[in-house]
């Protein structure tokens, strides 16, 4: 199957449609680092994120950026998946990395642990625009739940 790489966007908090709230879900920062590695790697692999694939020289490139943050997504005291954004020239957000562990996958927790996200990369000083990408590699409900957040297509390649 060719991968098919869709481009989202929010251009104003507005647009935001934040999801029912599921108990036991929280974002927390973290520093970057080897666990922040081990999360891509575990998180994209069934999906064939070239994260999962990074050199070590790639990796080092990656977690040194100084503009990006850096989350958990945690259940219940666990870890359970992983996000990061990064503020960029033009008072936008890209948010980089969403994403859940596979053992909580198709648990409903998607939803929410992306409202957190969302919240956290619009909380940026001077936000006006924030933006992701997608493929038809990544989950069948990724797109989904981006859509339902309020994110909309400005880029889809032919």
């Amino acid at each position: 199957m060719e991968e098919i790489v869709t481009q989202l966007e929010m251009t104003t908090v507005g647009q935001f449609n934040p999801a029912p709230v599921v108990d036991g879900v929280s974002l927390e920062a973290t520093e970057p680092g080897p666990d922040i590695q081990d999360l891509h790697v575990r998180i994209g692999t069934p999906y064939a994120w070239p994260s999962a694939a990074r050199t070590d020289d790639a990796w080092e490139t990656w977690l040194a950026e100084p503009e990006r943050r850096y989350r958990l997504v945690e259940y219940r005291g666990e870890v359970a998946g992983a996000a990061d954004f990064e503020a960029q020239p033009g008072n936008s957000v890209e948010i980089t990395t969403f994403g859940l562990l596979p053992e909580f996958v198709g648990k409903g927790l998607g939803g929410y642990a992306l409202t957190l996200v969302v919240a956290d990369a619009w909380a940026v000083p001077g936000t006006r625009r924030v933006w992701l990408h997608t493929s038809t590699l990544d989950h069948p409900n990724a797109l989904p739940n981006y859509l339902r957040r309020g994110f909309r297509a400005f880029s889809r390649p032919a």
